[in-house]
């Protein structure tokens, strides 16, 4: 499976549970490449219901779907695979429970040393970030773009950028080497996902063809 194009990630403060579904088709629909369900508030029954009717969408469309930190929600649901941050559960734990098919990322900040360590030890992509300031993670710590070359040149796995990125900033990070622009608000942050997704699937296309 091929992991170039908009990444879209939920969140639930920008999509409360009445607008999810509603809000990713639209996405889908516009040509999003993959999605990641993230949800930290939710109870337990609550985000397997949501990953579930998520799982479907994504299926109806031929769209990986990943879970954000939760290896056993994505094995309950049987979504595609998972996104880990540096202090989530361990890659080759997450690994093992998920089996060889599954795609696992893993955030690694600003450390090509981490990239390193995660392609060592199975993991499907490699993201950096944040690269612009974030509403989704307003502590994390800012990024060069110039890791995502770096990343490029020293992994042989896609390399993913996330943080503050919309189609007014999304350019000079796929022309720095991002095989993904990985987006929450940009996406899910006004009420016009339609545009919002058409312009930065366009700005990944055009972008692409200049690489």
């Amino acid at each position: 499976m091929s992991l170039a194009g908009i990444y879209a990630l939920t969140d639930e403060t920008l999509l409360p549970e009445e607008d999810l579904c509603t809000a990713v088709e639209i996405a889908l629909k516009g040509g999003i490449r993959a999605l990641q369900y993230r949800n930290k508030q939710g109870d337990e029954r609550l985000r397997q219901r949501q990953a579930s009717a998520l799982l479907e969408l994504c299926q109806a469309y031929s769209v990986p779907l990943l879970i954000n930190d939760d290896p056993r929600l994505c094995l309950k649901t049987g979504a595609q695979g998972v996104h880990l941050g540096q202090t989530d559960c361990q890659l080759p734990e997450a690994r093992q429970l998920l089996g060889d098919e599954a795609i696992i990322g893993i955030t690694c900040h600003q450390s090509l040393d981490l990239a390193l360590e995660a392609e060592r030890n199975g993991a499907s992509y490699v993201a950096f970030g944040r690269f612009y300031p974030s509403s989704t993670k307003p502590g994390a710590s800012a990024a060069d773009p110039a890791i995502l070359g770096a990343a490029k040149q020293a992994v042989a796995i896609p390399v993913v950028a996330i943080g503050g990125i919309n189609a007014e900033n999304g350019a000079s990070l796929i022309t720095a080497g991002a095989d993904m622009l990985a987006v929450a608000g940009g996406l899910f942050g006004n009420a016009d996902i339609a545009a919002n997704t058409r312009n930065l699937v366009s700005l990944f296309n055009q972008q692409q063809d200049f690489r």
